[in-house]
């Protein structure tokens, strides 16, 4: 990047940041993008991971958002089915809900108009009956009936990562643990960033004639540097995962808790469910954000009044994450639940473009309307016109070239390796998987799990070294394979193997490779820290559900 002039370099490699560098990458725009961490390692690594309408979001009376979350919703599921898929959920009704029965079912017909009947499928009403045949183990007293609707869920992580790779195979360059230290300023406007390569200490001065700020709950500090006025109220939200068999829940649950109103799911994932989220004020680091005792008790006390017979306490949390979402300042603050979902994109005196708020399922688009304002400003600039559309919505995301992952399934399983594991590694690397397996066949050591238990294969721990840019025990165990988060030992039994293993493709010293152990240790750590600040009263809060 710092080797010639750049039209355009994004600061930040959040979803959005990703997808504004694939849109223009696209468009021939000459693109760089930087993150001072991991791809997806901020908040886009650590959402409810639903690709969804936004049901909630009718209460707020915000139409329009929903209307063009539908839509991302099908383009998604489209160009990248192996990383976003069809999620049925359940939603519930108890005597005493905030949300009466035929607010819920008028709310669901509206839902399937906004999204043009064009849905996975059309709602359905359920009697009180039909719930119980659905998900036996919910609460029986007082139900009054419900409804079963249809949203996406998605790998958050690895979608952002999908991104980054289709931006540069369109010519994109990308680094991540790249720092901005300050603006390059001339003329009265922004010509480029100076950085720092956090792996090597070396420092750069990128040019680019066009600078995104695209950093998240963290943009209202990088317009500091420009004396721009806060946008952002950050709102935290908590996950807990727990052992799934706890639960019992056959499907998603979608439900309003007993303790606040406000809506939160019980979502599966393989073998595990998790419980979300939270939305409370916070104004930390965003990157020293996580779950405190306070959110884990919310989380598994909603859990527990659904779902009576779990009687989850803290113990039977597996692992726990927590972002920053960077949602719009209200002009009249008051409840973080109501906070707009809606996206903001603004210009500074001195050039720079920052796009603020949104939500996951809405990036695509976000990235449109951003990449829009940047061929717009370059044409004034040198009078070439750019194409006014990308084909993002059409072109797949890497793997996604197969609608089909059924039929990639049955090609996994006919290599010997059981259903678990076939339908773990499609939905992680879809069409690309075949080269996943080539290289567990050219070593059997690789053919191995990573953890035990666990679904992974070493190989794909090879495979992120190679072609997703992973430089870190944690880049390869939370955001490229989730071992982190799913492993009820989060791979720390096998963890010096794994650290020989890839230190060797990595090229690390001895010193570096205990230093990656330390860190990876220190992470999970980090990550239940909230058990030992539990106190005699929240435990017993917990039991009493």
């Amino acid at each position: 990047m710092a080797a010639g002039q750049l039209d355009l370099v994004v600061i930040g490699s959040g979803v959005t940041g990703a997808g504004v560098a694939r849109d223009a990458a696209m468009r021939g725009i000459r693109t760089g993008i930087i993150d001072k961490g991991d791809f997806a390692s901020g908040t886009s690594g650590k959402s409810s991971r639903l690709i969804h309408g936004g049901l909630r979001y009718l209460e707020m009376g915000h139409l329009g958002l929903v209307f063009e979350a539908s839509r991302e919703r099908r383009t998604l599921l489209r160009i990248a089915p192996h990383l976003v898929w069809p999620r049925s959920f359940i939603f519930p009704i108890h005597s005493g809900s905030r949300i009466p029965r035929w607010k819920l079912l008028a709310g669901l017909w509206l839902y399937d108009i906004l999204a043009l009947f064009r849905n996975v499928k059309r709602h359905e009403a359920l009697s009180k009956q039909e719930l119980i045949r659905a998900e036996p183990n919910l609460r029986q007293k007082g139900l009054k009936g419900g409804a079963r609707y249809y949203d996406a869920q998605c790998d958050d992580s690895r979608l952002t990562l999908a991104n980054v790779r289709s931006a540069h195979s369109h010519g994109a360059l990308a680094a991540n643990y790249v720092e901005m230290s300050e603006f390059d300023i001339a003329d009265g406007a922004i010509q480029g960033i100076r950085v720092t390569d956090l792996v090597t200490g070396e420092k750069h001065v990128i040019r680019a004639r066009v600078v995104v700020n695209a950093t998240g709950p963290w943009s209202d500090n990088i317009r500091k540097e420009l004396d721009g006025k806060p946008l952002l109220r950050p709102t935290k939200g908590a996950h807990v995962a727990v052992p799934r068999n706890r639960l019992g829940n056959n499907e998603a649950v979608t439900m309003t808790s007993p303790i606040d109103g406000r809506v939160m799911f019980i979502i599966p994932w393989g073998e595990l469910s998790y419980i979300g989220t939270t939305d409370t004020d916070d104004d930390i680091d965003p990157g020293a954000t996580c779950s405190s005792a306070e959110d884990v008790v919310y989380l598994l006390r909603s859990a527990n009044a659904m779902f009576p017979n779990a009687r989850l306490q803290v113990d039977d949390v597996v692992s726990s994450w927590a972002g920053l979402r960077p949602l719009l300042r209200p002009m009249d603050p008051r409840d973080p639940s109501s906070v707009s979902r809606e996206h903001k994109i603004v210009e500074d005196p001195l050039g720079m473009i920052s796009i603020v708020g949104g939500k996951l399922t809405t990036y695509r688009e976000m990235a449109a309307q951003v990449v829009n304002r940047v061929a717009r400003k370059l044409r004034s600039a040198d009078g070439t016109k750019r194409p006014a559309r990308s084909g993002s919505n059409r072109e797949p995301l890497p793997g996604g070239e197969s609608k089909d992952t059924e039929v990639l399934v049955r090609e996994v399983t006919r290599e010997g390796y059981p259903i678990g594991i076939a339908q773990s590694l499609v939905r992680r690397f879809g069409t690309e998987s075949a080269a996943v397996l080539r290289l567990a066949r050219s070593n059997r050591e690789l053919a191995k799990p990573i953890a035990q238990g666990h679904p992974s294969l070493r190989a794909e721990l090879i495979f992120a070294c190679r072609r997703e840019m992973a430089l870190t025990l944690s880049d390869l165990l939370v955001r490229r394979t989730h071992v982190f988060y799913e492993s009820p030992d989060h791979g720390l039994e096998q963890i010096s193997e794994i650290a020989s293993l890839v230190a060797v493709e990595l090229g690390w010293s001895v010193e570096e490779e205990r230093l990656q152990v330390r860190h990876y240790t220190n992470l999970v750590h980090d990550c239940l820290a909230f058990k030992e600040e539990f106190s005699a009263r929240q435990r017993s809060e917990l039991g009493a559900g």
